[in-house]
């Protein structure tokens, strides 16, 4: 957070911290502005973070700034459970994310630089399930990105139970009894119990880009194509398989993210350009 902070003093860049007022506390987030030529309110994408990532990864990823010059304000945001709102702050993680893009949004609606008709959520790796689930009850978002599908995270812990899969994190157990604050598995598979779209996605009427790597060994691409399957009342529905020899084929493109990030942002821009007209 220090070297972020002394990076954007050094560079000029129009990266601002924020905070969201959540419940009786608030959200860390940083914001960062759309490159225009007038001064008309801009569109502006909610990015979430996964499992143990951070708002400090979303600004490094280089999204951000693919969506700035394409006229797109980013929203970068440590939900709870992830980054300072867990560590700094001990907000955990709750299955009903609705309620944090609720809090978004409304902070999102006090800003004159913002266009509020004009608001989507793009989530990775275990934001592959938050955005969706968001998006399915909070219909002020008018378009969502799975940057890696989740469809159904509770059935995954029950194949890491039994060793299947590779574990993204070190110490795996210790990480999501933390991030879900639960001291024991028996607690933790029954808080993360929700954590799946099926009987959600097809609440989704809004346009809804699925990506996925075809090589990802922590959540297989069944999970994409279960969701796509599932989300038949969105009004724009994608799915990207990215596959060899192009990349992207690893969990949420690590492997080739740039060219992964420019197919969202593009796809994000064609979108919103849609639903102005």
């Amino acid at each position: 957070m220090d070297l972020l902070e002394r990076h954007v003093s050094l560079s000029d860049v129009p990266l601002t911290r924020v905070e969201i007022p959540y419940e009786d506390v608030s959200l860390p987030a940083y914001f960062y502005a759309a490159e225009t030529s007038d001064l008309a309110p801009a569109p502006v994408i909610i990015q979430w973070n996964g499992l143990d990532s951070t708002k400090e990864m979303m600004y490094y990823s280089g999204f951000p700034q693919m969506l700035a010059r394409r006229g797109i304000s980013t929203l970068m945001v440590d939900t709870p459970g992830s980054g300072e709102a867990l560590r700094l702050r001990g907000l955990t993680a709750r299955h009903d994310t609705e309620t944090w893009a609720s809090a978004c949004i409304d902070y999102l609606e006090t800003r004159d630089d913002v266009d509020a008709a004009q608001i989507g959520i793009v989530g990775w790796s275990l934001g592959g399930y938050y955005a969706p689930r968001a998006a399915a009850f909070e219909k002020r978002l008018k378009l969502v990105v799975a940057w890696g599908a989740n469809h159904d995270w509770a059935e995954v812990q029950q194949g890491r139970r039994r060793r299947e899969g590779e574990n993204p994190v070190p110490h795996y157990w210790e990480h999501v009894f933390w991030v879900w604050g639960v001291d024991n598995i028996d607690d933790f598979l029954r808080v993360t119990k929700d954590m799946h779209l099926n009987g959600v996605a097809e609440k989704i009427t809004t346009p809804f880009l699925i990506t996925h790597g075809a090589n990802d060994r922590q959540i297989n691409v069944r999970y994409a194509e279960l969701t796509a399957a599932q989300a038949v009342n969105s009004s724009k529905l994608e799915l990207r398989i990215f596959s060899e020899p192009e990349g992207g084929t690893e969990h949420i493109s690590i492997d080739n993210m740039p060219y992964v990030a420019g197919y969202i942002a593009d796809w994000v821009a064609e979108t919103f350009s849609e639903i102005r007209v």
